[in-house]
Order: structure tokens, then C-alpha cells, then sequence
């Protein structure tokens, strides 16, 4: 089985193996324990963002149940590939929880934290305190360099097509002006869906590759019936990104929108929602409002975790093989 080092260079943030060179995103209303777990012993590393557990003392028992499902893994399968968490944390203003949230984190020494939607001073202070790391997720070039000069350790570069808020960079051209200055980890976010779109992360210069989608359909997500058939019957056609709902641009499945009772003629580009709009019937992004990646085609059946990146493993072995016979 393929692995790749996650932590033997002087740049790497963790040590130990990974199956796969994958962080797996953070999704609202799908990451959880559960999944966090699955992703963990399938030899990726598993996250789950800090506001998928409410109320905020739901956060100490998912980390709880976590640690205890890894370290009962471990036990049970001695010499396994287990791969290290890590908990998103928004720490934008608007978010009333995040400093509860980083006090939970630190104390519990989460040993990555993965910041988004404002500059991680604080929470890098907090986190290598005690030895952890923070990864920052960028949608633009000017954040990455704000991101480092906070002391980040690693850059998640968001680039066009991922799924939630996404950047509307192309791939090439984001890691190319990023590496120009950052020689230190970067994960790729965007329509990465197979085993082969980890490899070519790699070639563009990336450490690692950051997906999401394609976890929406297995087995141990959060996600609903209803999210997770949206997902295995939807195309890139079928993703649409729009400011409308939450002022930031971000990728949505079109039927979502359209079940929600939401005229699509209404999500011109960079509009917003119309002031006048009811609060109460707006619908909630993304709980009524679902996201997904412009590679939700990839999706086909639900499966377990580990069958997924087991795919991946013979994929992505499968390109490099065809790639070294050119």
C-alpha cells in the first residue's frame, strides 16, 4: 500500500505515515466523530469543524470520543497507520464561539488546527504553546502572506471549484505565486476526487491534498439521505457559486437552492440576499442550502472511508505508474 511521509522533512508539521498524502476538508453538517475516526485509521488525516458541535461543551466530548475511538485502533491493530486531527476553527468576528472554542483546543493540545476566515495570530500563539500546528485556509495570494507573517505553519490554498467557500484562482497559477514565496506545506483544495488528482497536487508543488466532496457520500458522514443522494446524482452543472446566502462567494448545489424555493435568476454574480427578506423563511446556508465541490461527479455510490481512499491507494499508485512507463 502506498504512504507517504507526514513529517520527515524540516518543513513537515507532523510525524508518522499516511496512506495518502490527504487532509480531508471540514464540512459543515457532515464531519463528525464518526467520520473524523474513519478518516484517521484509512490513514488520512480527519477533521471536522469546531461548529459542528453544539452547544460548545458538545465540542469537549467529540474530541473525547476521538481520541478514545483512535487510541482503542490503535490497541486493536497494533502497527496500523493511524494519521493525526485536527479541528477547523473559524475565527471571524461574527463567530461569537471561537475563542471558547480555541481555550477547549488548546487544553485538549489538538494536535492540528486549521484557521479560516480571518488572520490566525491568536490562535497560532495559543496552539504552538503547546507543540500543535495551524494550517490556514487562503483564497487569495495577499492571505497567504497575511496567514504566514501570523506564524502559520502550512497553507491550505483554496482554489476555483472547491466546495463551500472557494476561491475563484486556478490551480497552477495559485500554487506557482504562492510558492514563489512559501517553501514550507501546502494542501490543494479543489475538485480533487481521485486517487490520480492527489498525484497531480504533488507534481503542482503541493504536500498534500485537501478534499472534501467526495466524503459527503460515505457511510459515517453527518449528512442527510436527502444531502447524500443530492450529491451521487449531481454534476459540475450542477454547482453554482454565489454571495447570496452568506455575503462571501461559495459553491452550492443548484436543486438545494431551488428546494429551498429560491428563484435561481435571483443569484447574479456577487449578489446578496435582499435585505427585505424575511429572517426567519431565509433559508440557512448550508443547512437548507447544500455545498459541494465542482468534482461532485465523482461521487457514484456511498461507501465507507476506508474502501474510498483504498480506491485512492490503487488510483493514485496506478498514475504513477503510467506517468514513470511515459
Amino acid at each position: 500500500m502506498t504512504a507517504s511521509t507526514f513529517g520527515t522533512g524540516a518543513s513537515s508539521p507532523f510525524p508518522g505515515i499516511l496512506r495518502l498524502p490527504v487532509i480531508a476538508a471540514p464540512m459543515f453538517l457532515v464531519s463528525g466523530p464518526d467520520l473524523v475516526i474513519a478518516q484517521c485509521t484509512a490513514g488520512i488525516v480527519g477533521t471536522f469543524p469546531s461548529l459542528n458541535a453544539r452547544p460548545q461543551p458538545v465540542l469537549e466530548d467529540w474530541l473525547t470520543r476521538i481520541e478514545a475511538g483512535l487510541a482503542a485502533y490503535r490497541d486493536a491493530h497494533p502497527g496500523a497507520v493511524v494519521a493525526p486531527y485536527g479541528v477547523n476553527l473559524i475565527v471571524h468576528p461574527s463567530n461569537p464561539r471561537w475563542e471558547g472554542d480555541l481555550e477547549i483546543l488548546a487544553r485538549r493540545q489538538v494536535p492540528l488546527v486549521i484557521t479560516s476566515l480571518h488572520a490566525p495570530d491568536a490562535v497560532v500563539r495559543a496552539v504552538h504553546a503547546y507543540g500543535g500546528k495551524v494550517f490556514h485556509d487562503v483564497t487569495q495570494v495577499r492571505h497567504a502572506r497575511r496567514a504566514l507573517a501570523a506564524g502559520a505553519d502550512g497553507l491550505i490554498l483554496v482554489a476555483a471549484g472547491a466546495g463551500g467557500h472557494a476561491g475563484r484562482l486556478n490551480p497552477v497559477a495559485f500554487v506557482n505565486e504562492v510558492r514563489a514565496f512559501h517553501d514550507g506545506p501546502i494542501a490543494l483544495s479543489g475538485c480533487l476526487s481521485h486517487g490520480k488528482d492527489v498525484l497531480a497536487a504533488q507534481v503542482l508543488g503541493c504536500d498534500y491534498a485537501y478534499v472534501g466532496t467526495p466524503f459527503i457520500a460515505t457511510n459515517e458522514s453527518l449528512a442527510s439521505d436527502a444531502y447524500r443522494d443530492m450529491v451521487l446524482g449531481a454534476q459540475a452543472a450542477d454547482v453554482v457559486n454565489t454571495a447570496y446566502f452568506s455575503g462571501v462567494p461559495a459553491n452550492y448545489l443548484l436543486p438545494s437552492i431551488v428546494a429551498a424555493g429560491i428563484d435561481p435568476a435571483a443569484l447574479e454574480a456577487g449578489a446578496a440576499a435582499p435585505v427585505n427578506l424575511d429572517k426567519d423563511a431565509r433559508p440557512k446556508a448550508w443547512r437548507d442550502v447544500w455545498s459541494a465541490g465542482q468534482g461532485v461527479g465523482a461521487a457514484q455510490e456511498v461507501l465507507p472511508v476506508e474502501a474510498l481512499v483504498a480506491q485512492w491507494c490503487r488510483e493514485y499508485d496506478e498514475a504513477r505508474a503510467r506517468v514513470r512507463d511515459r
